[in-house]
Parts: structure tokens; sequence; C-alpha cells
């Protein structure tokens, strides 16, 4: 690693020698309110995105999720790992002793967490992917996490071997938040956020890798959320030079009352659902899966075949 190049972020390996690219345009927070699920089904029925994450710790996700299955065939549709944002689907008497989970900030601060806490977190992963599973009845094609949660040292040992012993054969995608340095000043209006990330995310590619979990090789969609920019100059910014398996996050929706008492990002959602909804030429820069809906889930290691 050089001096310049900070932890957790991905060696440029320089381009890419012309080989074929897949961009997913996922929408996070799928069913955390029915203003943001009504948003992302509007935009997967007009082919604005490749992909959503959904939070099955939300109320909202038992009676949207067949309104999200009727767009599988062409959309790849994940679990949002939360572990810092309303209450737990089980008890956590240690991490969540007041029935609510705790801040990302809290979180964090466990830099080493004792083996009770984490026997609380891989139980609450594992009653988060069966939620799924109920929801959908089928297992998710990707996994990611609110606030990147998914990365963390206390958390990804648990969630990584989860993910194996569940779906060995056929694993998800798992989100991985870095990227080649020279790349993410290019694609971020945020970098200092995706610097952080990235830090946080050490080692996180290479412990998915020696499981065999498949992983996007290339992110963007950092922001600073701020009201007053331009979402679609961030939104062609972030498209820009991408990997074999380019990563896209978005953050989509219609705002309300249940948003803004969740949630900091509340006006910004709209100006994202209407940008990538005017963008006409999206459909054509984006990659979506084909696939019946009661299809099997995405076979990743074939996406570029």
């Amino acid at each position: 690693m050089t001096a310049s190049q900070p932890s957790g972020s991905r060696p440029d390996p320089g381009p890419s020698q012309g080989a074929p690219s897949a961009t997913i345009l996922c929408a996070d927070d799928y069913a955390m309110t029915e203003g943001i699920s009504r948003a992302i089904g509007e935009l997967a029925a007009a082919q604005r995105l490749s992909a959503t994450s959904v939070m099955v710790t939300s109320p909202h996700w038992p009676a949207t999720a067949p309104r999200l299955a009727v767009h599988r065939g062409h959309l790849s549709i994940g679990l949002h790992l939360n572990l810092t944002l309303g209450r737990p689907l089980g008890p956590m008497p240690r991490l969540a002793a007041s029935g609510t989970l705790p801040s990302l900030n809290r979180l964090m601060a466990w830099a080493s967490l004792p083996p009770l806490v984490r026997t609380e977190i891989r139980d609450e992963i594992e009653r988060q992917l069966d939620r799924f599973e109920t929801g959908l009845r089928f297992p998710p094609d990707h996994v990611d996490g609110h606030q990147h949660v998914h990365v963390l040292p206390a958390v990804r040992g648990a969630l990584l071997d989860a993910l194996v012993r569940r779906y060995g054969g056929r694993p998800p995608l798992v989100r991985d938040p870095t990227d080649r340095l020279s790349a993410s000043s290019a694609r971020s209006p945020a970098r200092a956020k995706a610097i952080f990330v990235g830090l946080l995310a050490t080692g996180f590619a290479r412990a998915a890798g020696r499981r065999g979990l498949p992983l996007n090789d290339t992110f963007a969609g950092f922001s600073d959320f701020r009201a007053s920019s331009s979402y679609a100059d961030e939104l062609s910014a972030a498209l820009r030079e991408p990997g074999r398996r380019h990563l896209v996050m978005c953050h989509p929706g219609h705002p309300d009352a249940e948003l803004a008492r969740l949630d900091p990002v509340v006006a910004r959602r709209r100006m994202e659902y209407d940008a990538l909804m005017r963008d006409v030429s999206l459909p054509s820069l984006i990659w979506r899966p084909s696939r019946k809906a009661d299809g099997p889930t995405l076979a990743w290691p074939r996406l570029q075949d």
C-alpha cells in the first residue's frame, strides 16, 4: 500500500482491457416506508433499476413483499441487513437492551464485542434472512447493509458464514463498498465518506473471497445528500469507468411523515426518484436480470458469460 492509498481502498489495476461491464443500479431501503416502497416499485416497472435491497425489520415488509415479487423477473432483490434502525426481529438484551437497535456510532464503538453480543448479531442475521425468505419465498439475490453495517468487523464473519452455510451452492452477491482510489475520486462528490467506509471495510473483500462469495468489483453512489446538488450530475459521474461488475447505490423515494421521523434524508429521495424517472437513456445503460418471476436466484459468476 502506498502512502497515497488509504486503507480499505482497492489498488488501481488500470483499464479493464475492453472487458464487458455490467452496471447494477441498486435502490436501497425498500420497505423502510410506504413512500420508498412505492417509488422503487414505480422505478422498477419503468426499467430504471437493476436491483433493490429490502429492510425486512420494517413493519411494512410483509405487505409490500408481494408488490415487489412481481418485478423479480427483471430485478435483483436482496437483503438490506439492518442493525441500526428501529427494532430487531428478536431479543437482543445486550446490544438492544431497550428494544431499539443502537446507532451506527454506538455499534462501531464496540470494537471488540464480547461473545454473547456476537451471538445476538448472528441470531439477528439469521432472523432477517428467514423473514426475507418468508416474504418472497426465495433466497436473496444479493446482500448489503443499512449504513454498510455488513462490513463491520463485528458483523462480517457471522454474515459471511451464514451466507455460505445457507446458500453455498448458489450464493448471493455481497456488496463491497470499496473502490479503486482513482475511480472513486472521479465518481463521488463525497470522497471523505467513501474513504471512511473503505477503512471500515478493510479486509472485507478478502474475507468474502475466501468463502467463495461473489462481489462487485467497482462501486459508486456515495453522496453528501445535499438537496441543493444535482442528482442527475451525481448519477452521471457514478456511471463512469465501470468495472466488469459495477454496483451503484441510490436512495429514491416519495417523502412522507414517516420518512421524516426515521431518516435525515428526505427531500433528496424525491430528487433521486425524479432524476431516475426522467432519464430515458437509463434502461440502456444498466444491467437487468432476465428470468421468470419464480425463477432461481441469480448466478453471479456467469453474469458476463
